[in-house]
């Protein structure tokens, strides 16, 4: 089955189509990257993908759930009841940390499973002791996200979105914001979750990673799909402009 079914996908801003006509799809433990310039509109995918943006037109489903659908030419989303089960699917990793700067690292992973998904209090802070332990977070519990790096504040948001134990993992540009030497440390992360059979879908511009990561990358440019494939048949693409782009990244 598939994870994650996106048909026909479009969006615009102020007559501006950002995404014109995106279909993919990802199953179960599956690692997708999506690479391509920017304002590509690789994450207006994501944020419509995880619903922070309306979409204008086609088709979303997590898990053989349709969230949204197409009627009369305009999308239409699930009841308010369905689109709570379909939020627990996913979770999302921006690239801006988004942490509470008023809450300790505990409560920042914490808050979320007790105050939406309804986890006992007890249960939350043994699932977010375990994912700190993991992501070698332990000491940091207490502190305040102005106590951390950059590379330490991105892996407590990805505790964070592990601990409501989504199927599906989204990651817009989660290392853009780092010094390339905390950027090492995240994407090791991400590499221990795709050893563990995570479902992602990653917006990178880290190219060496995408290209060791993933079962499948995906170029973008212009609101639609240009590529699509392995990484090998990526990295070896006739296509002249994912070549040219692809060469910019590896000098």
């Amino acid at each position: 089955m598939n994870f994650v079914e996106i048909s026909h996908m479009k969006k615009g801003f102020d007559g501006l189509h950002v995404l014109k006509d995106i279909s993919l799809s990802v199953k179960e433990g599956e690692v997708v990257s999506i690479i391509g310039p920017s304002g590509s509109g690789k994450s207006t995918l994501l944020r419509c993908a995880t619903m922070l943006e309306k979409m204008d037109g086609g088709s979303l489903s997590y898990l053989g759930k349709k969230a949204v659908w197409e009627e009369n030419g305009k999308c239409v989303y699930a009841s308010r009841a369905e689109m709570k089960e379909i939020h627990k699917q996913f979770g999302l990793v921006f690239q801006n940390f988004n942490l509470f700067p008023h809450y300790t690292v505990l409560k920042n992973i914490t808050d979320a499973p007790v105050s939406v998904d309804k986890v006992a209090a007890a249960e939350a802070k043994e699932r977010a002791e375990t994912l700190l332990e993991k992501l070698g977070l332990a000491d940091k519990r207490d502190a305040y996200p102005y106590q951390l790096s950059g590379g330490q504040k991105q892996r407590v948001s990805i505790a964070r979105a592990l601990a409501l134990q989504p199927k599906v993992l989204f990651f817009d540009e989660p290392t853009s914001a780092l010094d390339p030497e905390l950027t090492g440390e995240v994407l090791k992360v991400i590499k221990e979750l795709a050893a563990e059979h995570m479902t992602m879908i990653i917006v990178t511009h880290e190219m060496q990673f995408a290209r060791e990561l993933s079962d499948r990358i995906i170029f973008m440019e212009q609101g639609i799909i240009q590529a699509e494939g392995t990484p090998d048949e990526i990295f070896n693409c006739e296509n002249e402009r994912v070549r040219e782009f692809i060469g910019k990244f590896q000098g």
